[in-house]
């Protein structure tokens, strides 16, 4: 998982930006034929608290990549986490050999891109911040997690649960941290409010235990379960 980490930027104060550092744990009860840990799918951020700094992380936001792609390919959405800055814009390309309905009804961003065929792609514009959970409707294996930031001081695990946020002006922010495994108001308990200094910019570890899964059997895009019988629209028949 490549760490999705902005720039270093020059602070007028000529005080030095802080690579923000954390290790992640996750509590869980041992399982028989237990696999290494999966760190991927949490996502750790901080907002400034002072509008000086507000409006600095503003600047810097702006300036980052704002056009993503997330590809459909064999019954998969890749990457599966997808961090970008708000307003970006997001292609959803079709290189599987039959059709796709790509859909979000999260709070993030709801769409849905209706039936397209292989080789074509559509595209949203991610212009709320937040999660959205990503769907296809004829698939139902297939699930993705855009969590559109309003920072740019983000970042994720890499495979040994250690996170780097780099460029971090000094000052006051609230941590805020995501997890597709953990309930919302579990995580809510792990945020603070944290003065970062050149000195200090570790948070220690943070233990996050995980719940369930929230991606696990989720509904179409009308709500209801899945129909695993042959569908009657002709334009489904391509569909594999």
């Amino acid at each position: 998982m490549v760490l999705l980490c902005p720039l270093l930027i020059t602070l007028t104060s000529g005080a030095k930006a802080a690579t923000v550092t954390a290790q992640v744990e996750l509590a869980s009860a041992p399982r028989p034929h237990s696999t290494t840990p999966d760190y991927s799918n949490i996502v750790f951020w901080l907002t400034p608290l002072s509008s000086d700094l507000a409006g600095e992380a503003d600047a810097k936001l702006a300036g980052l990549p704002h056009h993503f792609k997330l590809i459909q390919k064999d019954k998969k959405f890749e990457p599966h986490l997808l961090v970008i800055p708000v307003g970006s814009m997001v292609e959803f390309p079709n290189q599987d050999s039959f059709f796709h309905n790509v859909f979000s009804l999260y709070d993030g961003k709801r769409f849905d891109l209706g039936l397209y065929e292989a080789g074509t792609t559509r595209s949203i514009k991610f212009d709320r911040a937040g999660v959205s959970f990503i769907f296809c409707n004829i698939h139902p294996q297939m699930s993705a997690v855009i969590f559109a930031m309003k920072t740019p001081y983000y970042g994720v695990p890499n495979k040994f649960g250690a996170v780097e946020i780099r460029g971090v002006p000094p000052g006051q922010y609230r941590l805020g941290i995501w997890s597709e495994q953990a309930l919302p108001e579990a995580l809510k308990k792990l945020e603070r409010e944290m003065t970062i200094t050149e000195e200090s910019s570790s948070l220690g570890t943070i233990t996050i235990i995980p719940t369930r899964d929230l991606l696990a059997g989720h509904k179409n895009k009308y709500g209801v379960d899945y129909d695993t019988t042959q569908p009657a629209n002709p334009a489904y028949k391509q569909a594999q």
